[in-house]
This record gives C-alpha cells, sequence and structure tokens, in this order.
C-alpha cells in the first residue's frame, strides 16, 4: 500500500460514497481511495452532504415500502379513520382531510418523512422512528376534535358497552353481541349520519349471527330464525320475542335477575 503514496500515486483516486448497502442494509457514507475497483483503505465522512443522505434514505422507503415503518394497529386505525372521511367529505369545499393513502405517501416522503431521518443508521431503526407523532403532525387544528366527532374510535350501544369500530373494513364494522342492541331500531351511524356501520351481532360464543346494515328489518325477519336456533344453543342468554322491547345487556339470563 505504501507504493501507492508514492511511486504509484498517479493511479489513485478518491471517491465519496453516500449511499444505503443493500446488503447489510445500512447508511453508509466514506471516502474510499481506490487503484481502479481495487479498495486501498475508506474513512467515515463527518460532514455528510444532507441531499445524499436524504435521498439515499427516501430511496429505502421508495423500494422497501411503507411496511419499514413502525405501524401499530391504533396507527392503522387512525389511518383508515381519515381516509374513510377523505373518501366521504361532502362539505362541498376544499376537502380539508389529508390523503393518506401509500401513494399519496410515497409521493410526499420529502415533506413529512424526511426532516425525522436523522437517527436513522440501520434498517431496524426505521422501526425506532416515531411514526404516530410523525403522521398526526399532519393532521392540522381543528381537524383531530372533528376525527373524534365524526369518526369515533369507539361507540356506545344501547347495553352501555362502550365498542371499538373497525376501520380497516368498507364499511366500517361494529361486531357486537347481538343481546347488547336490544331496543336499537335504528343501525348505529357515524360522519354526521353519512355512513351507517356494518353491524356482526354476535353469538354467545363472539361468532357472527348476522352481518347487516339494517338493524330494524333484521328484528323483523331473519332475528325469528336467530331466535329459534339459539334458544336451545345458549339457553342462560336472553332471546325474548320483541328484542325491541328488550333491555339491552351484555350479560346472561341469572345475572339479569340477579
Amino acid at each position: 500500500p505504501a507504493t501507492f503514496g508514492e511511486i504509484l500515486s498517479g493511479l489513485v483516486t478518491e471517491q465519496d460514497q453516500v449511499e444505503w448497502d443493500y446488503r447489510e442494509d445500512r447508511f453508509i457514507a466514506e471516502r474510499r481511495r481506490m487503484v481502479g475497483n481495487i479498495q486501498l483503505s475508506a474513512k467515515a465522512i463527518v460532514d455528510i452532504p444532507e441531499a445524499a443522505r436524504g435521498e439515499a434514505l427516501l430511496g429505502v422507503v421508495r423500494k422497501k415500502g411503507l411496511a419499514i415503518l413502525p405501524w401499530s394497529k391504533n396507527l392503522q386505525q387512525w389511518r383508515a379513520r381519515i381516509m374513510l372521511l377523505q373518501r366521504t367529505d361532502d362539505s362541498g369545499t376544499d376537502n380539508p382531510w389529508p390523503d393518506l393513502s401509500d401513494k399519496a405517501l410515497l409521493e410526499s416522503l420529502e415533506q413529512w418523512l424526511l426532516p425525522y431521518l436523522g437517527p436513522v443508521r440501520r434498517l431496524a431503526d426505521f422501526r425506532q422512528l416515531d411514526l404516530q407523532a410523525i403522521l398526526h403532525a399532519l393532521l392540522p387544528w381543528p381537524l383531530p376534535l372533528d376525527l373524534e366527532r365524526l369518526a369515533p374510535e369507539r361507540i356506545a350501544v344501547p347495553s352501555g358497552s362502550s365498542v371499538p369500530i373497525d376501520y380497516s373494513q368498507d364499511p366500517p364494522v361494529l361486531a357486537v353481541k347481538l343481546q347488547e342492541m336490544f331496543g336499537c331500531e335504528e343501525t348505529p351511524r357515524i360522519a354526521g349520519g353519512r355512513i351507517p356501520l356494518l353491524l356482526h351481532l354476535l353469538s354467545p360464543a363472539q361468532r357472527p349471527l348476522q352481518v347487516t346494515q339494517d338493524l330494524a328489518t333484521f328484528w323483523r325477519g331473519a332475528y325469528r330464525e336467530v331466535q329459534r336456533e339459539m334458544r336451545g344453543r345458549y339457553p342462560k342468554h336472553p332471546w325474548p320475542d320483541d328484542p325491541l322491547d328488550a333491555v339491552a345487556t351484555r350479560h346472561t339470563r341469572r345475572r339479569m335477575e340477579g
């Protein structure tokens, strides 16, 4: 090697490598001394050009997809709630809800993700980002309040239970024990009454007995068949002849009587 520092020094070139190493899944920023394709030495670059660094890191996200980021179930639901309102907004003015689809997010990485990539050196570092805080910053005030009002995480049912809504499906699903909906004729709605929830009316074993967006029709029709079948299978649970006049409950008949 000493020869290339003296007699053959004219053959030596310096190359700056600021890129993502996909074999080792890590970010590298090195100044390499090269003779053709042979590397003599490498030294870490201290002052990394931000543009080059950002381009390399965003390239990883574009190539590997948004799945490398830490999406929790709650964050996925939050995103789906916003996208539902974004699709169904009928305010007649500019749509206030941001487009959080994969396509839109990938096209705007420079705006919403790049400023937070400072700590990223390895692929695992993407999983350490506070993605919830990063995405929540895309929802300006007072939209967070509107989100809770128009697309709540949970909804109160006649039994008094607060039941989560599953926004991962379209339309959103409310899976609730059938007895907890006694006395309720109208299908619960969200988005200012525009969107009826898809009810999964569950058996005591938490299996769907009926899937419907028309609760009133179910009570007056298919409920009779469900009642006949379930009375024998789950005798400890109430199966009244008039479900609209019955008290909604999450308990068995013995618990209710006690």
